[in-house]
């Protein structure tokens, strides 16, 4: 049983690593992660996350892991920024108030797509002009849903979460380990 993982994104590797787990591939799924029309940001991530999972050429013998993480502020989904502009609307949106990140994670197995949603709320701070500029420079903004990675620079401007850590960064490593578990793939093997 070969385990693949469908994600350019290094952090979803490094936290598979926190658990002992190392893909035996890593592919990037090429998807079209435009929201559908009035599409809600819960049902929007585990269809992309499907989607990710669907995408991957592998035997139905082995995993196939995907996932895919949104940032929403009520029924608006703020996705990746195309550009700095972008992630500063986002920035400034998110700034002094509370908002939502789900990640969905999907499971290929033997011709079905296990998935769970694990949804986090969290607040950030009210950033200066400073705060912005210098984050908009450092470029921690690119590939990131909602313009931020919490496990970053912009750690620095989240004073409270409620939820999972891990899911936020990109992967909720229980609900992860859960599903794998549950199809049979030797997470707690002995070393």
């Amino acid at each position: 049983m070969r385990l693949i993982l469908a994600s350019a994104s290094p952090r979803r590797r490094d936290l598979l690593a926190q658990i002992g787990v190392t893909p035996d591939q890593i592919l990037a799924p090429e998807i079209d992660e435009t929201p559908r029309r009035d599409e809600l940001p819960r049902p929007y991530c585990l269809r992309i996350a499907r989607q990710k999972a669907e995408a991957i050429d592998a035997p139905a013998e082995d995993l196939v892991l995907a996932a895919d993480t949104t940032v929403a502020m009520g029924r608006r989904i703020l996705g990746k920024p195309e550009d700095a502009a972008q992630a500063a609307e986002f920035l400034v949106a998110l700034a002094g108030r509370r908002h939502t990140v789900i990640t969905a994670v999907a499971l290929r197995t033997q011709g079905r797509i296990l998935t769970r949603a694990v949804v986090s709320a969290v607040r950030m701070r009210r950033l200066s002009d400073d705060e912005l500029n210098a984050y908009l420079a450092s470029g921690d903004w690119r590939g990131k849903a909602g313009g931020y990675g919490i496990q970053g620079l912009a750690g620095a401007f989240v004073p409270w979460l409620s939820g999972s850590f891990t899911g936020v960064v990109g992967l909720p490593l229980a609900e992860t380990a859960q599903l794998l578990s549950g199809a049979g793939y030797p997470l707690w093997r002995a070393a």
